[in-house]
């Protein structure tokens, strides 16, 4: 009788070698870790575009497939950069956890050395770098063409709907427009007391004024206004008493787009929208320095995917070194390679397109250098471990310090720092205290990463101009002390979720929350110092912004262009010659010296604010401020009154004063002044100022609810990370971070929505600025009313 055969799964598992479990079990954990490392970097590049994807597309009432594709295409760009990033994370922190868990030197003793690992790793290593090698050859290249085909599509679509009510729109050629209201209809879109300034002569422009125009798309470059029951003034410069004004029942006129630049040739593209035959020609056919600089990107398109292979060489010995840092180790070496790699990367792309180096040289400098460094290193980790201690040993180390600093400088310091102490035996008590604890590191670590990352990125995009500027360090330094406070504010309430949902999750994971439960404490309690601090991190972060922010980002401002090369930036808008004046008038001038309070060819209408038809039409060849009279002196001019469509009275003038018009100079000497340089009573005041002027405010009243809106997210944002770490413990602090990631991304992409809808009066700027807010609060507190308590 034959011998039962084994289940079909036993004999699969007992053929299956140990060096297939290991293979497949050191895979998973680097694969793991890499994947957040990607989407971690691609979220900090990707954070800052996100915006002007979402304008474009708002702004030109995009599809939402042309708006996915506007987002998708960003992608590949960031790619390049952050999967050999992604590679580097995965391996230091999956190889420093299993050091850190005596895992390693588990599989040294069995006799499994360094070699295991290496082959290993440079398995996930080679398939990254083919990865990478065809998005940074083919994939990239042809989004960014695509990219920039797309928006500049939309942006030869739709211009009515850009039009704002009670707003100068001055985009159209040789033509100003004023609107009092929009609408939309099946014909167009509907704009109400239209008045339209004919500029193509300047010194005489023909007003067109009418009760309602409908204007539709009539080509890609060319709109039609169709006006109904309107009246056209129209003078000639020559001869001023030669003054006509016609009644428009009906009329069509066609009004010409900006211009688009429209599909480029290649030789016009820029490098990263061109494909790799387009560069190796202009390496071939351009000049010198363009020949130079295609080489530089030729190289660029092979070296930087090729760093996944030497980061992965130099993150095997420093993984397995790591016994003691365990993932906090890990990340921090990331940094730190990832900076030393890229300065040497950036400086050689900056020596190469400056003829300095051979472009081959220059290109593979880093990976050179980086190649030899993990060779020295893995033939030093593979006859010896290297000695890498922990970095969280600095943080006992600087608690004790700080402590025994204070208690020389006065006793009593452990009894004021006791919150029992302060705010009674109610609260915090001991179980706040082991919460808070947890989450203040949490956020901390995080904060301070994000922070760190993001400056570091913002040191390479500079380090190119700090080259070739020979800007000093210190210069470098000083702008980057300015960006921290935006960076913290922007960082914080991100910090906030992600800590919450490592915090949370851990103590679920360990079943802590279960204890605590079954204490009899009620999780609502549990979560209550987490909200405590989410609060007063909001309260903090509105001061913060009100305080500090405005001042630091004034200086960064300054710096930024000191180092980019160019002279100091002022806002005055010398261009801007339509300006509404304060009693129902409109300004219009040619020339205007803000220095000696002078205009030249000013003319100023006068309308009845109900039907905007003009009352009364000024015009002086130059006009001065006179300092004892207190008023505009105006020279070589005429006036006319008009009652209905008749004209009334004509009287020319050499000297004359007007009375009535009573704006002083400083009310045509309006800057353009950044919100985030303001807080929120100066741009309160500012809005109020452009108001009266005519000017769009819509954007700025946007920003001026954000600065109380933003702040409050700290609070919905540990209110919404509590229900999802919950349910999220059970996989791990990974899944929590990655988790975190996802929910940023669809904030982030929310509140640029919701702002450029703001942006275009889709949405009430206060509804705009604060529907983030009230969606997420709302998503996070239907889930925690619904966990078991």
């Amino acid at each position: 009788m034959p011998a039962p055969r084994p289940p079909q799964g036993h004999a699969r598992l007992e053929a299956e070698s140990p060096v297939r479990i290991l293979t497949r079990y050191i895979l998973r954990e680097v694969l793991s870790w890499a994947a957040v490392g990607v989407t971690l970097f691609t979220f900090v590049f990707f954070m800052p575009t996100v915006g002007r994807i979402l304008e474009v597309a708002v702004r030109n009432s995009a599809p939402l497939l042309s708006l996915a594709q506007l987002i998708l295409l960003t992608l590949p760009g960031f790619l390049v950069w952050t999967i050999p990033m992604g590679v580097l994370v995965g391996i230091l922190i999956a190889l420093s956890r299993m050091a850190a868990d005596s895992e390693v030197t588990a599989l040294r003793a069995s006799g499994i050395g360094a070699g295991l690992f290496l082959r290993v790793v440079a398995m996930f290593a080679v398939a990254a770098w083919v990865l990478a090698l065809v998005n940074a050859l083919w994939i990239a290249p042809r989004s960014a063409a695509a990219f920039a085909g797309l928006q500049e599509q939309l942006k030869s679509t739709q211009a009515p709907f850009e039009v704002q009510p009670r707003v100068f729109y001055e985009d159209f050629k040789n033509y100003v427009l004023y609107v009092q209201d929009t609408g939309v209809a099946s014909a167009g879109v509907v704009w109400k007391r239209v008045f339209l300034a004919d500029l193509t002569t300047p010194s005489a422009p023909k007003l067109t004024l009418a009760e309602e125009g409908v204007v539709v798309n009539e080509s890609p470059t060319t709109l039609r206004l169709e006006l109904n029951n309107g009246w056209q003034h129209e003078v000639d410069p020559r001869s001023p008493k030669d003054y006509a004004v016609t009644k428009l029942e009906k009329s069509t006129l066609h009004i010409d787009l900006p211009e688009s630049p429209g599909p480029q040739p290649p030789g016009s593209l820029s490098y990263p929208e061109m494909s790799n035959q387009q560069v190796l020609d202009r390496a071939r056919t351009g000049t010198a320095a363009q020949a130079n600089w295609s080489w530089v990107e030729l190289h660029r398109r092979l070296a930087l995917p090729t760093s996944c292979l030497v980061l992965a060489l130099v993150g095997i010995p420093l993984g397995l070194s790591a016994h003691k840092g365990g993932k906090s180790t890990g990340f921090v070496l990331t940094l730190l390679l990832v900076f030393v790699y890229y300065f040497l990367w950036l400086t050689g792309v900056s020596l190469g397109r400056q003829g300095q180096l051979a472009p081959g040289i220059s290109m593979w400098m880093a990976n050179v250098i980086f190649l030899a460094g993990g060779l020295l290193l893995y033939r030093r980790v593979n006859r010896m471990p290297i000695e890498i201690g922990s970095f969280r040993g600095l943080f006992p180390w600087m608690r004790q310090h700080v402590l025994r600093r204070a208690e020389k400088v006065g006793g009593g310091f452990e009894r004021a720092a006791s919150p029992r102490r302060v705010f009674g035996a109610g609260f915090p008590q001991i179980l706040d205290e082991y919460v808070l604890r947890d989450f203040a590191a949490y956020f901390g670590l995080v904060l301070s990463t994000f922070t760190l990352l993001t400056l570091v990125f913002t040191f390479f995009e500079l380090l190119g101009a700090i080259i070739r500027n020979r800007v000093p360090l210190v210069t470098v330094g000083e702008y980057l002390l300015n960006f921290l406070p935006s960076v913290l504010y922007m960082m914080t309430p991100l910090s906030v979720l992600i800590a919450v949902l490592v915090t949370f999750g851990l103590m679920e994971k360990a079943n802590e929350i279960t204890a605590m439960k079954a204490t009899g404490i009620s999780l609502y309690r549990i979560v209550v110092p987490v909200l405590a601090v989410g609060l007063a991190l909001a309260v903090g972060l509105f001061f913060f912004e009100r305080e500090v922010l405005p001042r630091a980002n004034k200086r960064q401002d300054a710096l930024w262009n000191a180092m980019k090369g160019k002279p100091p930036q002022t806002y005055l808008r010398a261009d801007r010659k339509w300006i509404f004046g304060q009693q129902s008038s409109i300004f219009y001038y040619e020339f205007f010296d803000p220095d000696r309070n002078q205009f030249g060819r000013l003319a100023i209408f006068q309308f009845d604010p109900q039907t905007l038809s003009i009352t009364r039409r000024i015009y002086a060849t130059r006009v001065h401020w006179d300092e004892n009279l207190q008023g505009w002196i105006f020279a070589q001019g005429w006036e006319r009154t008009f009652r209905g469509p008749a004209i009334e009275r004509y009287e020319k003038f050499d000297v004359r004063t007007f009375p009535d018009i009573t704006e002083p100079p400083a009310y045509f000497k309006k800057e353009v002044k950044q919100s985030s340089e303001m807080n929120y009573e100066e741009l309160s005041g500012y809005i109020d100022d452009l108001k009266q002027s005519g000017f769009d405010v819509v954007r700025l009243r946007v920003q001026l609810h954000k600065k109380l809106a933003y702040p409050l997210i700290t609070f919905v944002m540990a209110v919404l990370a509590i229900p999802f770490s919950l349910s999220a413990g059970r996989r791990g602090a990974s899944a929590g971070v990655a988790m975190a990631i996802g929910i940023a991304v669809v904030y982030w992409v929310a509140s640029s929505l919701f702002e450029n809808l703001g942006n275009v009066g889709a949405l009430p700027a206060a509804l705009a600025a604060w529907s983030p807010d009230l969606l997420f609060a709302l998503i996070g507190g239907y889930f925690i009313f619904r966990l078991p308590t």
